[in-house]
C-alpha cells in the first residue's frame, strides 16, 4: 500500500483525478454527490422526499456551492448539501484547503441559518482565510466560530480580526493553535477594543511571547464586552505576564480567565495577585503550571501564589495546579 504525503496547503497529484471526477458528478445533481460520498449507505427515495419539501433557497444555494466547487476543483461536502436550516455546520478536520474553503465562502453568504461555523484544523492557508473573511463579514448570523488549527500566522489574524472588527453579531471565536506571535498580537488587540460585542476568545496553544502580553494588557484593560478568555498554553512570562496581568487587574467585564501554562513566574503570579485585590467580578481563574514536584507544589503555591490565593473574590473558583 502506498502513501502521498502532501503540505496541508497543497494537493496530491495523486488525488488531482478523483477530485476532479468529484466535482463534475457534484455539479451534474445534489444526487451524485451524495452518492459519490457516501455510497450503498444513501437512501436515494428518502433524499428525494428529503428534497421535496426543501425551500427554493436552500436549493439556490446548494447549486452555488455546486458550482464554487467546480470552479474551484474543490470536492463538495455532502453534510453542506444536507445542512438545510440546521444552526450548525460542522465541518471539522475535513480537509477542505484553499479550495475548499474558497468554494465554501461563496455559498456562506446566501445561507440565513448557519450560527455555528466549526472550520478546525482544515489548512485553510492564505486564500481559504482571505475568502472566509469575507463571508464572515457579510454574515448576519454566524455568531460562533471555529477556526482553530488552520495555520493563520499574522497574515491570517490581521484578515481575520478586521472581518470580526466589522461583524457585531460573532460572539465567539476560536483561533487556537494558529502559530499567532508577537505581530498577531497587534490585530487580536484591535479586536479587543472595537468589538464590544464580543464575548469569548480562545487564543490557547500559540506562541503569544512576552511582547505580545505587553501589547494585549492595555486592550484587556480597556475591553469592554468580553467574558471569557482562554491564553493558555502560550508565552507569556517576565515584563508581558505583568503587563496582561495590569489588564486583568482594570478589566471589570472579564468572569472566566485560563493563563495556564505560560511560564508567569514569581513576577507573574504577583502580578496576577495585585491584579485581583481590584478586581472583583472574576469567578474563574485556571493557572495550572506543569512538571511540578509533588513535594515542591505546597512550598510553591505558599511562595508565589499566596497572593493570588488571598486576593481572590469570594465567589471566584481558581485551579491552581494539574497532576
Amino acid at each position: 500500500m502506498s502513501v502521498t504525503k502532501t503540505s496541508p496547503c497543497g494537493k496530491s497529484e495523486d488525488n488531482e483525478e478523483p477530485e476532479k471526477e468529484a466535482v463534475a458528478a457534484g455539479a451534474g445533481s445534489l444526487t451524485g454527490v451524495l452518492e459519490a460520498e457516501e455510497g450503498s449507505d444513501t437512501d436515494s427515495d428518502s433524499y428525494l422526499e428529503t428534497e421535496g419539501i426543501r425551500s427554493l433557497g436552500e436549493l439556490v444555494t446548494d447549486t452555488l456551492y455546486l458550482r464554487s466547487c467546480q470552479a474551484y476543483s474543490a470536492v463538495p461536502a455532502s453534510c453542506f448539501l444536507r445542512q438545510g436550516r440546521a444552526p450548525e455546520l460542522n465541518l471539522r478536520y475535513r480537509g477542505l484547503g484553499p479550495q475548499g474553503a474558497q468554494a465554501l465562502a461563496s455559498a456562506l453568504t446566501s445561507n440565513p441559518y448557519i450560527k455555528r461555523l466549526d472550520l478546525r484544523d482544515n489548512g485553510l492557508c492564505g486564500a481559504g482565510v482571505a475568502a472566509l473573511a469575507r463571508a464572515l463579514r457579510k454574515s448576519s448570523s454566524i455568531c460562533d466560530v471555529d477556526l482553530s488549527e488552520n495555520q493563520l500566522g499574522a497574515v491570517g489574524a490581521q484578515v481575520i480580526c478586521a472581518a470580526l472588527m466589522a461583524n457585531p453579531a460573532i460572539q465567539k471565536v476560536q483561533l487556537a493553535g494558529n502559530s499567532l506571535e508577537e505581530q498577531a498580537a497587534q490585530y487580536l488587540a484591535e479586536l479587543l477594543l472595537a468589538h464590544t460585542g464580543l464575548k469569548s476568545l480562545d487564543l490557547s496553544y500559540n506562541q503569544l511571547d512576552d511582547q505580545a502580553g505587553e501589547t494585549l494588557g492595555p486592550a484587556l484593560a480597556e475591553n469592554t464586552g468580553l467574558t471569557e478568555l482562554n491564553i493558555s498554553w502560550n508565552h507569556l512570562r517576565g515584563p508581558g505576564a505583568v503587563s496582561f496581568a495590569r489588564g486583568l487587574g482594570a478589566n471589570i467585564f472579564l468572569r472566566v480567565l485560563d493563563i495556564s501554562y505560560n511560564g508567569f513566574g514569581d513576577p507573574g503570579a504577583s502580578a496576577v495577585g495585585e491584579a485581583l485585590r481590584t478586581n472583583n467580578v472574576l469567578e474563574e481563574l485556571h493557572m495550572r503550571y506543569p512538571g511540578t514536584p509533588c513535594g515542591a507544589k505546597a512550598a510553591w503555591v505558599s511562595s508565589s501564589l499566596s497572593g493570588v490565593i488571598q486576593c481572590l473574590p469570594w465567589n471566584c473558583w481558581i485551579s491552581l495546579i494539574s497532576r
